[in-house]
């Protein structure tokens, strides 16, 4: 007992007007983006020989561009790195034999039918700013972002990590979001993501200044190749939620080419031999 004298209580009913801004109650809510990522995902043989490839390449590699949404003009604002649109038959069988398993995880079940890629390097200074990947499908609602990492190891680069921003949704309005998850670019891994996510690749260090170098990667975008109806009072999902807020970043009319360069590639049927799936979980006897 504290020896003084106890008063009763008395209720009082506090009003948000008198707190202070930071104390109010916000209906803002931040979503993260869906991603997955595997390791491992060509194997050692494969992988290892894919740097001595791109490094054999180099006279074929341009500036990469971005795409400006309102003028449909191509410039190279905030972006620096080169690109060199691909195709290979062993990297879209081994897209498509773990893209059911993509597609489970992330909760997304369109049909996709096509894919786009470039080989793209990053060395000193290299980078991509803030953007979505809206100008390079007709239906950023369904569509994936694929990034696998490869480089020659040791590793002769420093930075160049993959940041996919979170989305805020606050009275029916979408936008990014401050926060973001960090990704490695490891040797040998893919990422996959929804292509409507905002993201950037920071700037890299690149101490050789020598091609060989570099930060490679196979960035791929894969697609229905047309766009999806989705049913009339359907809820509206994280996959639409995205589409939303990177309608701001497509370009007004479909082009006929991606702004890289790179042309669409049929996606071949998971060959059932090869298909990923997850372990089965372990059972106690």
């Amino acid at each position: 007992m504290s020896g003084y004298p106890m008063e009763p209580a008395t209720a009082a009913k506090i009003s948000t007007r008198a707190l202070p801004p930071s104390d109010q109650w916000s209906p803002a809510l931040v979503v993260p983006a869906p991603v997955c990522r595997f390791e491992n995902f060509l194997g050692s043989e494969r992988a290892d020989s894919l740097p001595e490839y791109a490094i054999s390449r180099r006279p074929d590699f341009t500036a990469g561009t971005v795409l400006d949404p309102l003028t449909g003009q191509v410039s190279h604002k905030g972006r620096d790195s080169l690109v060199f649109p691909v195709t290979s038959e062993v990297f879209g069988q081994h897209l498509a034999d773990c893209l059911p398993l993509v597609q489970e995880y992330l909760d997304q079940r369109a049909a996709l039918t096509q894919s786009l890629t470039v080989l793209t390097a990053h060395g000193e200074g290299g980078h991509y700013g803030m953007h979505t990947d809206a100008s390079r499908v007709r239906d950023v609602s369904t569509a994936l972002s694929a990034v696998y990492y490869l480089h020659r190891r040791p590793r002769g680069f420093g930075g160049g990590q993959l940041r996919l921003y979170d989305t805020v949704v606050e009275d029916h309005r979408v936008r990014p979001a401050e926060s973001y998850r960090t990704i490695e670019p490891e040797h040998d891994t893919i990422v996959f993501f929804p292509a409507g996510a905002f993201h950037e690749v920071v700037p890299s260090t690149c101490p050789s200044g020598r091609f060989a170098d570099h930060r490679f990667t196979l960035t791929t975008w894969i697609s229905s190749g047309e766009s999806a109806q989705r049913p009339p009072g359907a809820p509206a999902g994280i996959w639409q939620w995205l589409a939303h807020a990177a309608e701001s970043t497509r370009p007004i009319q479909d082009l006929a080419r991606d702004h890289d360069g790179a042309g669409p590639t049929p996606l071949p049927p998971a060959d059932p031999a090869t298909r990923r799936r997850l372990p089965a979980p372990r059972t106690t006897p």
